[in-house]
């Protein structure tokens, strides 16, 4: 008997699309999905917020009263040392001068910390959304700098709270060129001061983060940043006074912690570069 001939193998493309990859739409419809859920988190926590009007503008207007935890603190410390310092008292008003002022600033304020609170589970839906795109030794370290980040806006949020805003409230509100003129701040001007100065400290505090990423496209090196240090103060005094109410200690208070991230930055840049051949290093 005859064999019948085998099929001829043919050496044409699998033309076939890969399971596993997704399809432009599938990348919008998963975008989609995220931000949904993003939007459906933060209104959750911006209504629960809004409900409790009373606790959540006790903590807003805390530290603009005149015995605030910080100013206890540096008493108590003073008083360690020997010093019989005491912060003398003051009452500053705060005015609503429009009709729906009080209102409006209260759903804004609840929509600001409803975002503010959901900024974990904001940062772990990026996350997840980015992770797929991601190459194993990129994931490896791609957790630790979101929980960096993270924990860095945390503090730059706290320093702005406790430290920097009653500080800058309680110069600038107290200060009056003569008797005969009354500080009466508005309420719009308190929150919208108060939140801005937040939100800007705590993106400031990622300087090690973008140190971290520039460094990675070997951009910048620990020397580089080691030789412009002189340039990079001045830089950031600049920045601080752009960013803080017009005061001189607030503008200390703010320039300090920015250089001392920036030399954090070196050192994140230094221990990153002993990890890298010496031929890839930038020049």
């Amino acid at each position: 008997m005859k064999r019948k001939p085998s099929p001829k193998k043919t050496t044409e493309p699998d033309n076939k699309p890969d399971p596993n990859l997704m399809t432009f739409g599938g990348h919008l419809e998963v975008l989609r999905r995220m931000l949904f859920r993003i939007i459906a988190v933060v209104m959750v926590l911006a209504i629960a917020i809004f409900c409790f009007k009373e606790k959540t503008f006790e903590l807003l207007m805390a530290p603009s009263q005149w015995d605030f935890v910080t100013y206890r603190y540096i008493e108590r410390f003073l008083h360690r040392l020997g010093s019989n310092f005491t912060f003398t008292e003051y009452h500053i008003n705060l005015i609503a001068t429009e009709l729906s002022s009080q209102f409006m600033t209260h759903i804004t304020t609840a929509l600001y910390l409803g975002l503010l609170c959901a900024s974990p589970y904001i940062l772990v839906e990026l996350f997840r959304f980015i992770t797929p795109a991601l190459y194993e030794n990129e994931k490896k370290y791609s957790v630790s700098v979101a929980v960096t980040m993270y924990v860095l806006f945390v503090v730059g949020v706290l320093m702005s709270y406790f430290i920097l805003f009653p500080i800058s409230f309680r110069f600038l509100g107290t200060y009056n060129v003569s008797n005969l003129v009354e500080s009466n701040i508005t309420l719009k001007s308190y929150i919208s001061t108060f939140t801005t100065l937040t939100l800007v400290m705590g993106l400031v505090f990622q300087l090690p983060v973008i140190a971290f990423f520039l460094g990675k496209l070997e951009v910048v090196s620990s020397a580089l940043l080691r030789q412009y240090s002189k340039y990079a103060f001045l830089v950031i005094m600049i920045v601080a006074a752009v960013i803080t109410p017009p005061d001189l200690m607030t503008l200390i208070l703010v320039t300090i912690p920015l250089y001392l991230l920036y030399e954090v930055s070196i050192i994140v840049l230094r221990r990153m570069e002993k990890r890298r051949p010496a031929a890839d290093l930038p020049q």
